[in-house]
């Protein structure tokens, strides 16, 4: 029999997803299959509607090897694991003349853990455990959600967290479930032959295709423990949040409440001495964090070293200890020794990582209003990690909407490791960028207006003219807008002002009610309009003439007091690079890509994405900022963009007039 060819297989799977084929997907599918024969690196940019799932999927399925897939987002997960993947495999059975097999594999702590629920929770202030679901209040939100828990708990067959409807919150959650380092292990725990978790480590082993998420993917990397099975070929979808998910997994925290806590689990399972000292060095760094003025600490002050160091020490001989002691009085010795552990184990390693001081560490303090005051650690890149962890020993294709920044692929590259493309040499991995297009067309579809009359936006400065352009924008699209804001403040001002100006446009606003809720708000009613800050910029997909106009208020540069970006920019700038480029550009480029990106989903789409920045139009990096955007149509004339949307507005009314 001859081997299916990959057009056949992909016509197939089309097919079975009810999709069209685009000439954008039959491109991609070649250069996965590609890249996957001969062991290279792929960097693809797929725009919106070009089926970029079946894109990778149906060249990993055909080669036959194990295949982990890692997304950024919950959305995306379940749609492979749930319709793509399902439907693609029986597609292509009758022509593989196999059925590949898919799992889903998570963190430890989305599945419920069984020992937690049936056993207790190890109590932080009294000796052993108490039993969580007679210590909540029935009537109480937290009595209600631990009690579905329990009734879910005897009807889930996978225990994840994700597919529990509705959900619950972090605290219920965090009653019913462990971490990696909390979990007492297959062998010494009463309920491993029934645990979530590792039922679905054993499911993954068995399957050709691994659907995990970004943050696992990262632990696999850094930890040096494998949690991920085997594997020949890593496909990365939604690539352009990696850097920061792998960022965030190798960040540590310090907290005066986490460290007390880590006190309070460890006084009981050690003698006085080694309680006591773990105690005063607690008291000694809680001090400190009272005074704590938000910012990086480009040298650790020397009352701070003292104050890590003897947490260091004191972590360290708690650890040396727990191992011998024995508490008659401790009910389920080995789960509270195992939770103790985890607390003074956490403790240690950022002390110490803090301590031992790296140069490739930023350190800074940061403050919030509710929980106080934090000592953070984070690398000042994860190129380097990421060249040496994710780009050997397999083939890897980095799929997204938004990797080409600019007009290419290596600003995105070099933040993941790779040297420009085309680049020759030993342990330099080789990969190609290709850009495979969208099935939209942009400059019919779109327009980009920018607010060039505008004044230059000043940090934290009053913007009455921008609350002006943006009622009369509203006005003319007959609300159906989308806010992309670079702060919740000024998102929660604009929506304040005009709720007031304009009632008869709904405003909804991030934050008071969920996410999932305000898109479904937002899509449902076309006079509708939905402000918000970063979640916005790249998890909404409303297709039709609900979202007819996108407004970003200004360019959302990063922060310049944000500790770790400022400190990326200056060691670019100290080795001879453009810090501002390099680190700020590049993050403004990835956003307001992705932030674009919401206008036009669908081929029926129509619409302005408006920025009210002039710099867009008159600074020197604003070419490189337009060329990282969908070619729309571009035009800076206020007038123009006004008749524009009106006309759009007209449109969509005539055609819901005709379908009532």
């Amino acid at each position: 029999m001859t081997k299916p060819s990959l057009p056949e297989l992909l016509h197939a799977a089309v097919a079975a997803v009810g999709g069209t084929e685009r000439p954008g997907q039959v491109t991609m599918a070649e250069a996965v299959a590609e890249a996957i024969d001969d062991g290279s690196h792929l960097l693809v940019q797929a725009g919106t509607g070009t089926g970029k799932s079946l894109g990778y999927l149906v060249p990993a399925l055909a080669h036959g090897e194990r295949v982990v897939v890692a997304t950024a987002t919950l959305a995306l997960q379940r749609q492979l694991v749930e319709r793509d993947l399902p439907r693609t495999v029986e597609a292509l059975h009758p022509l593989l003349r196999r059925r590949p097999e898919f799992a889903m594999l998570k963190g430890r702590s989305n599945y419920l853990c069984l020992h937690r629920l049936h056993e207790g929770v190890p109590q932080d202030e009294e000796e052993g455990l108490f039993d969580q679901f007679e210590a909540a209040a029935p009537t109480s939100k937290l009595g209600q959600d631990l009690l579905r828990l329990r009734d879910w708990s005897d009807e889930t067959e996978s225990g994840d967290r994700d597919d529990l409807t509705p959900g619950v919150s972090d605290r219920a959650w965090a009653q019913i479930s462990v971490s990696s380092r909390e979990c007492l292990g297959a062998t010494k725990c009463a309920y491993g032959a029934e645990c979530f978790a590792e039922m679905a480590r054993e499911r993954a082993k068995l399957a050709e295709v691994v659907v995990t998420n970004h943050a696992l993917l990262a632990i696999d990397a850094i930890e040096g423990a494998p949690v991920l099975p085997q594997h020949e070929v890593l496909i990365v979808d939604e690539a352009h949040e990696l850097v920061s998910r792998v960022t965030g997994v190798a960040t540590g925290e310090l907290t005066p409440g986490q460290v007390n806590r880590a006190v309070r689990r460890a006084a009981k399972l050690v003698d006085e001495k080694a309680a006591d000292q773990l105690q005063t060095a607690a008291e000694g760094f809680e001090r400190l964090m009272e005074l704590a003025l938000p910012g990086r600490l480009e040298e650790i002050p020397e009352d701070l070293g003292y104050a890590l160091m003897a947490l260091r020490d004191a972590a360290r001989t708690v650890i040396s200890a727990i191992g011998s002691t024995r508490d008659k009085s401790v009910q389920d010795e080995d789960a509270v020794r195992k939770q103790a552990l985890a607390s003074v184990e956490s403790v240690h390693d950022v002390a110490e990582r803090i301590t031992n001081g790296s140069e490739w560490d930023v350190v800074w303090y940061e403050r919030h209003d509710r929980f106080g005051a934090s000592l953070r650690v984070a690398p000042m890149s994860v190129s380097g990690l990421l060249r040496e962890k994710l780009f050997t020993d397999r083939s890897v294709t980095l799929a997204s909407a938004t990797l080409k920044l600019g007009g290419d692929f290596n600003g995105v590259g070099a933040s993941m490791g790779l040297a420009p493309e085309g680049t020759e040499g030993e342990d330099v991995p080789q990969w190609k960028g290709i850009d495979v297009g969208s099935p939209f067309d942009y400059r019919k579809q779109g327009i980009l207006y920018v607010a060039r009359h505008l004044a230059r936006p000043a940090r934290d400065g009053d913007r009455g003219d921008m609350l002006d352009e943006l009622t009369e924008l509203i006005q003319a699209a007959g609300g159906r807008t989308l806010g992309l804001f670079s702060s919740m403040r000024a998102a929660q001002l604009a929506a304040e002002e005009l709720r007031v100006r304009i009632p008869e446009f709904p405003i909804l606003l991030q934050g008071e009610e969920t996410l999932g809720e305000l898109i479904k708000n937002f899509s449902a009613d076309p006079q509708t309009c939905l402000f918000g800050t970063l979640s916005l910029w790249q998890g909404v997909d409303v297709p039709g003439p609900s979202c007819q106009l996108v407004v970003m208020d200004k360019i959302p540069f990063p922060r310049p007091d944000d500790p770790l970006m400022s400190a990326r920019q200056k060691a670019v700038e100290e080795a001879g690079g453009n810090g501002f480029m390099a680190v700020a550009a590049t993050h403004a480029a990835l956003l307001m890509a992705q932030g674009a990106g919401r206008l036009v989903r669908a081929s029926g789409d129509r619409g302005v994405v408006a920025v009210l920045d002039q710099r867009l139009a008159t600074a020197r990096y604003g070419s490189y900022l337009k060329a990282s955007l969908p070619d729309f149509w571009y035009t800076t004339d206020p007038h123009q963009v006004r008749r524009s949307l009106a006309a759009i507005d007209a449109k969509a009314k005539q055609a819901e007039a005709e379908t009532e």
